[in-house]
């Protein structure tokens, strides 16, 4: 259900226009998605586009993010930027595979995309993209993060949230949970082509400095190249990778002391 408060309904109008990337959205796009009415997103839309946050093409009618969110971004990237440090890992990852490597950002009950950089095998998948937002659960990279909340975090999480409506019955806290605890077990997830037949994804989470799982390094392609052994091998990098990103992480807020 949509948030009640305007500054919340401002908000999932501004994440929908984030998921939209760049093609943009219309109005009509942005009410489907967030569940507002049409003539509310319209108000709310052209309120932030005085402001600059939002930006609309008026040959098109389609809406983009604007340049004052830009702004306000380049200004919060000193605090919260952590693209610096895992743009290593990405590359990495790409490079030892030939696969598209990326990394991902908890924000509430979703996953965002944050980089992308393709290896060198030619057929892709795209599955996600920057600036893909799935909710927990959902892709290696939302399953894995949900994996390693506590019980209770989980427990809470599935009571609240329906995912079958959009995802399938794969989604269903059942076959979920039986997913969450092949995770643990393992240490990293495994998508087995669940959004995209075929497509195929791995990921591994990426700790905060309270130890939670705050993001993730994914690995994704085609059904083909995630078969046994090289499963295992691009978990145990995945593992690895993330284990030193976490690492740099900390002693970076150490040292800025934030």
């Amino acid at each position: 259900m949509p948030p009640a408060h305007v500054i919340g309904r401002a908000a999932i109008v501004l994440r929908a226009l984030s998921a939209a990337g760049e093609p943009g959205a219309s109005t009509s796009d942005v009410s489907r998605l967030t569940g507002l009415a049409r003539p509310t997103v319209h108000r709310l839309l052209a309120a932030l586009a005085d402001e600059g946050f939002v930006d609309r093409d008026q040959r098109s009618g389609q809406w983009y993010l604007g340049p004052e969110l830009y702004l306000l971004g380049e200004s919060a990237a000193a605090r919260y930027d952590v693209t610096q440090h895992a743009r290593a890992s990405v590359h990495r990852l790409a490079a030892a595979t030939g696969e598209s490597a990326f990394f991902s950002a908890r924000r509430g009950d979703e996953t965002v995309c944050l980089l992308r950089e393709d290896g060198d095998f030619p057929i892709r998948s795209f599955v996600l993209y920057e600036g893909a937002r799935f909710p927990l659960g959902v892709v290696s990279a939302g399953l894995v993060v949900l994996s390693l909340l506590s019980d209770r975090e989980i427990d809470e999480y599935l009571a609240r949230v329906d995912l079958t409506e959009r995802w399938g019955e794969a989604h269903a806290p059942g076959p979920l949970r039986e997913r969450i605890a092949e995770t643990r077990e393992r240490g990293y997830a495994v998508n087995p082509g669940l959004v995209v037949e075929g497509s195929w994804g791995m990921a591994a989470a990426v700790f905060g400095s309270s130890g939670e799982p705050a993001w993730a390094l994914t690995l994704t392609g085609v059904e083909s190249r995630f078969r046994e052994p090289r499963r295992a091998q691009m978990g145990a990098l995945l593992l690895k990778e993330a284990h030193a990103l976490t690492t740099a992480l900390r002693a970076d807020r150490q040292r800025t002391g934030l």
